[in-house]
């Protein structure tokens, strides 16, 4: 074999070799690709079971902190409670209760029905939260005396009219004398009867508290829910409002089906359920009104300090211990006083007593030892208590006597 047979050769060697190898190139870039799919398929999938758990977790915990969870927000905005800096949205819808005792039983099945398709209509997690508030009369009342102030001050106008058709030197025409009083006696009575529903409402709003209960159904919205494309904090807010929007409209018509009345609560009637739900004990007194007019821009909390609080509440504590504590020491040495004095009074009354008890036994003793003779023990034993007597006042006047020659 000379050299260019040996050159040629090895020249087709290495074609073939370079054949083999691209082919080998290409095999594994394919088994690469491949493999990069398959993890990136498997790592979907874990988000999407990740997601997935999360979201029954989210549904399954039903219990007191979730229910309270809502109260932790950063602001309200776009009737929207929004939390954790974007990531969870809220809406609440406010629910009339129905009186189911008072419906028939047709009524009742009926309610029943719709409520069932109201929960089977449900394809995410929600939160129910009641709120018991005081009902508070004074803002109702405010108005209502003003329209009395105003119904006496037409009172006062056409009693003045009157007067003054009355003394004028002009002719008076009777119908309208007539009418006149006909309408002074109709704003008269009105204004009486206003000022009789102003005072008996107060007297009832002092005397007892006359409570209502809200109920509501919050509604959360989670940003991870979104998981086309990429948005900034206004898309995802209006896409959260959207979609909220939508369920709790659902939502409002299902209940409508329960006979129940529902609606989505605005900025300013969420800003009222946080304030009261923050201060419970104070919002009657203080309310969010007052809070607003006072020039109140963020949500404040008026109420006092929970370790105050707890410092009235040991003060209260304590004098009430005290108060038991002395009236009971109060009440023993009472009692022993009285029983000090009744052991003297007996110990010096000890020798009448005695001759008291044994006449007491010699006269029931007299139809056994015969009446003459229970007769003289008793003459004897009245003779020895005169005895008795006449000796103490001796040494009584021996006393004195020698007190007043000391003196």
């Amino acid at each position: 074999m000379n050299n260019d047979q040996l050159t040629s050769l090895l020249q087709s060697l290495l074609m073939i070799m370079g054949v083999i190898l691209a082919v080998l190139v290409v095999i594994l870039m394919i088994i690469l690709i491949k493999r990069s799919k398959k993890n990136r398929n498997t790592a979907n999938k874990k988000d999407e079971a990740v997601k997935k758990e999360r979201k029954n977790a989210q549904a399954s915990q039903y219990n007191q902190q979730s229910v309270f969870d809502f109260m932790e927000f950063d602001k309200i905005e776009d009737n929207m409670i929004i939390q954790k800096e974007g990531f969870k949205y809220l809406m609440v819808i406010e629910c009339q209760g129905i009186n189911y005792d008072l419906m028939s039983g047709l009524e009742k099945a009926s309610v029943e029905q719709g409520f069932i398709q109201f929960l089977n209509t449900l394809r995410h997690a929600i939160q129910i939260y009641t709120q018991t508030r005081k009902v508070n009369l004074n803002s109702s009342l405010n108005n209502y005396k003003e329209k009395v102030e105003e119904t006496k001050r037409k009172l006062e106008q056409m009693n003045a009219r009157y007067d003054e058709i009355l003394h004028s030197r002009e002719h008076i025409n009777p119908t309208e004398i007539q009418r006149l009083q006909y309408e002074i006696v109709k704003q008269r009575n009105l204004y009486e009867y206003g000022v009789d529903i102003v005072n008996a409402t107060e007297k009832m709003s002092l005397n007892s508290n006359i409570l209502r209960k809200y109920y509501y159904i919050v509604v959360p919205y989670y940003a991870e829910d979104i998981t086309i494309g990429k948005y900034d904090k206004e898309e995802i807010k209006g896409l959260a409002f959207s979609e909220l929007y939508t369920n709790c409209q659902s939502m409002i018509q299902s209940l409508g089906s329960c006979s129940i009345n529902a609606k989505i609560l605005n900025s300013r009637e969420l800003a009222e359920l946080l304030y009261v739900a923050y201060n419970r004990d104070e919002s009657e007194s203080y309310e969010l009104e007052k809070a607003i007019r006072s020039g109140y821009n963020e949500l404040y909390t008026t109420s006092q300090d929970v370790l105050d609080k707890k410092m009235k509440e040991l003060d209260i504590v304590i004098n009430e211990r005290a108060t038991i504590l002395a009236n009971s020491v109060i009440r023993d040495v009472v009692l022993e006083t009285k029983k000090e004095r009744e052991i003297k009074e007996k110990e010096s009354q000890m020798d009448t007593l005695v001759d008291e008890m044994a006449k007491n036994m010699i006269s029931e003793s007299e139809g056994r030892l015969g009446k003459e003779l229970a007769k003289k023990s008793i003459e004897k034993i009245d003779e020895k208590q005169t005895q008795k007597e006449e000796k103490a006042n001796e040494e009584k006047a021996k006393k004195g006597r020698r007190a007043t020659g000391r003196k």
